[in-house]
């Protein structure tokens, strides 16, 4: 039974974190070129807007699935998942 309790606690955990990250995803992709004409301030001498488009958005992206892939490494050992052979 504790099993099957830690398996919920784990998929509770991972679901939570995509859901949040996805959120995020949809904000940088969407949020933020819907509001592009708004945001016209410079940043690093380019439009803001453009910036985030050209660099920003996929920079995000980036760092989003790097959190994902560390966080999850952390959460499988934790949980007892762990897959590497150390």
């Amino acid at each position: 039974m504790q099993a099957n309790s830690q398996r919920r606690a784990y998929w509770r955990k991972n679901t939570r974190l995509i859901g949040i990250l996805m959120l995020l995803w949809f904000f940088v992709t969407f949020g933020v070129s819907f509001y592009a004409r708004e945001l016209s301030f410079d940043f690093f001498g380019w439009p803001f807007s453009f910036w985030m488009a050209a660099q920003g958005s996929p920079l995000v992206y980036v760092v989003v699935i790097a959190f994902y892939a560390r966080y999850m490494e952390r959460l499988d050992v934790a949980h007892g998942f762990n897959e590497s052979e150390d």
